[in-house]
């Protein structure tokens, strides 16, 4: 048996990037985003638009319960080489858009117990999108669900903490479970991306199952954590 094993995973990591190098500015703007939709511990990687005291940044971010990872290549490229950290080629740009309408549902806590610290009001976000989802655009939900009523092109990205639908045919790449929602799954009408990923579980174009190419399909994780395939029949 070999002692070496070499699994395909994706990292759960969000993606930090930075305007300023005021670290009080940076302090009072990431905290409470950090705090309405990431878990203590989160992975990130650094950008910078401007330079930065790299040790100095990173121990900003652990304070913050964060756990940066890397840096991308940039400005602060040589200080993390000097330091021996990370550092990752830049990603390929996409445009962000905005969905055609977002629907909010505030879930409120339960009543506090006397002297009990009341739980922040939680926001559930689904976005809808009506419009095909063309090369080099990307839609992202860190708070919720997302619903494509068309397709997505090749080049393209949907991303989602929750569940991922799209009522077309999904060529592009389909990120549901994001900051690791194990629970998250994945509808497709015409299944026929280029990557496939739940909660960092991941699965390239080339290893999609070929019964379900071009099928409609629910894709979800098992208690073992690995991504199923199961097509729908109607």
């Amino acid at each position: 048996m070999a002692d070496i094993r070499i699994k395909g995973r994706m990292v759960n990591a969000i993606r930090i990037s930075l305007d300023t190098n005021d670290h009080d500015a940076i302090r009072q703007q990431l905290s409470p985003k950090l705090q309405a939709a990431f878990p203590p511990g989160t992975l990130a990687v650094i950008e910078s638009s401007v330079e930065q005291e790299l040790i100095a940044l990173i121990q900003l971010l652990i304070d913050l319960d964060i756990q940066p990872m890397a840096v991308t290549e940039g400005l602060l490229g040589e200080q993390a080489r000097a330091i021996q950290f990370p550092v990752l080629p830049p990603d390929r740009q996409l445009e962000e858009i905005k969905a055609t309408k977002e629907q909010v549902v505030e879930v409120k806590p339960e009543p506090a117990a006397d002297n009990a610290q009341v739980a922040p009001i939680v926001a559930h976000v689904t976005s809808y999108h009506d419009e095909i989802l063309r090369t080099g655009q990307c839609i992202v939900q860190h708070n919720g669900d997302i619903i494509i009523n068309a397709g997505i092109n090749s080049g393209s990205e949907v991303i989602a903490s929750g569940n991922i639908h799209v009522y077309g045919s999904a060529r592009g790449r389909v990120i549901a479970g994001v900051g690791g929602n194990t629970a998250a799954r994945i509808f497709c009408h015409s299944l026929e991306a280029e990557l496939i990923s739940i909660a960092g579980t991941y699965c390239v174009a080339d290893d999609i199952p070929p019964h379900v190419v071009k099928k409609s399909v629910h894709i979800y994780l098992n208690d073992q954590q690995e991504l199923v395939f199961e097509a729908l029949q109607f």
